[in-house]
């Protein structure tokens, strides 16, 4: 069964309310012109009220950038999965590489996360990824594997309605890209791990790229078998450059 591509964007901590209303309204427009892709775009929290009106009855969805792994109580700063779903996101962002390095959050409590995120009717895009150091080691494989390990143990259902987002952290920000090839290799590896959960979920499952992707790479990247789109950081933030590399999948 053909997976559909889909492209998200992370805009990370940048933008003013003025700033995410022009943006989401003009990727709006030109997404009229790009049938045969998902989008989504995943504006801080601030501003996901003001994406969502720039997006109101255009095919865009709204996602989130994390959430909590609690539906409720004294957890000061946090925002639950539910509250999410009332504002009209489909989508959450969990353990992205920023959240794990940055906010210590661990692959037990992405798992609790993305759990919740399911629980509440959300898609959590799943954020996997080695260091420049577990690179520069030979060991992405084994990083990969300790961060599915909490799924795993949850079983099945930990992978139902999920997409998966492949980030060398190495890449991110850097200018650097992995190839095509490169990234084809790693997906098929993520591939083989679900595919010892379920073969149903491994074939049915998106696996994103993120990690430079620029207009002039996506292309490339979009044609390997086991990439389904990507996960844009920077150039999310320019509309051109964002609607060019939703237009680059197949």
């Amino acid at each position: 069964m053909a997976r559909r591509p889909l492209v998200v964007g992370n805009w990370k901590m940048h933008g003013s309310a003025v700033f995410a209303d022009e943006l989401s309204g003009a990727i709006a427009h030109g997404a009229d012109d790009i049938p045969n892709v998902d989008i989504a775009l995943c504006p801080s929290h601030l501003l996901l009220s003001t994406v969502a009106r720039g997006i109101k009855s255009s095919r865009i969805s709204l996602g989130a950038q994390t959430v909590s792994e609690y539906e409720q109580g004294a957890y000061t700063g946090e925002t639950s999965a539910s509250t999410l779903g009332e504002i009209g996101c489909r989508y959450v962002i969990v353990g992205h590489s920023e959240r794990r390095h940055l906010f210590g959050e661990s692959n037990t409590s992405v798992a609790a996360k993305s759990q919740a995120a399911i629980k509440a009717g959300l898609i959590p895009i799943i954020c996997l990824g080695e260091t420049q150091s577990e690179h520069s080691k030979g060991a992405t494989n084994s990083v990969i594997e300790a961060q599915l390990e909490p799924f795993v143990e949850v079983g099945v259902d930990a992978f139902k309605d999920v997409v998966i987002a492949y980030e060398p952290v190495w890449a991110i920000g850097t200018g650097e890209t992995a190839s095509p090839a490169q990234a084809q290799d790693v997906h098929a590896f993520i591939r083989s791990c679900l595919m010892k959960i379920d073969s149903r979920a491994a074939e049915l499952t998106r696996i994103l790229y993120g990690g430079s992707v620029k207009p002039d790479n996506a292309k490339d990247l979009f044609a390997r078998n086991d990439v389904d789109g990507g996960l844009i950081g920077g150039a999310s933030l320019n509309a051109e450059d964002f609607l060019q590399i939703c237009r680059s999948t197949p």
